[in-house]
């Protein structure tokens, strides 16, 4: 087994999308990003290549190849997925925490995960979403930005 950790952050930005586990959420700021910003899928990625000792998102995927621009971050997942089975490492399980002041994120949990399974290739009893605040401290109870922490479980 392997365990690995991964963590994103990004800042609002007006008139961009807000997009986090895959799913577009309707909110008056988006995250500003190379990509499309989804901190959930990249904190993902990074704890998948970190676990796999493969290195880090940025080394896969660098945000000054113009390939990445605006790409949707379930496209780079499914990428991870791959290079993993080429590897001979499937995903046990994951658990992954978004860290948001805003917007409310509970109604968008569920797809959350079913997006994420989906695209990790494993039951959605394998994956874990959840919400917290830091209670308006710092930067994200500001509401300046998001962030995620990514936990994962590789079997070879």
């Amino acid at each position: 087994m392997r365990i690995g950790h991964g963590y994103d952050a990004h800042r609002f930005a007006a008139g961009e999308r807000l997009v986090l586990g895959g799913v577009e959420i309707a909110h008056d700021k988006g995250l500003a990003a190379h990509s499309d910003g989804d901190v959930v899928l990249h904190a993902l990625c990074d704890a998948l290549i970190g676990a796999s000792g493969r290195g880090d998102i940025g080394q896969h995927f660098p945000d000054h190849d113009p390939s990445y621009a605006n790409i949707d971050s379930r496209i780079l997942l499914r990428k991870v997925v791959a290079d993993l089975g080429e590897a001979g490492l499937t995903v046990g399980n994951a658990d992954v925490t978004v860290i948001a002041e805003e917007p409310r994120l509970s109604g968008y949990i569920t797809q959350m995960r079913t997006n994420i399974a989906a695209d990790l290739g494993v039951d959605a009893a394998r994956v874990n979403v959840k919400a917290t605040t830091t209670e308006k401290m710092g930067f994200i109870g500001r509401a300046e930005g998001i962030a995620a922490h990514a936990v994962v479980l590789l079997e070879e």
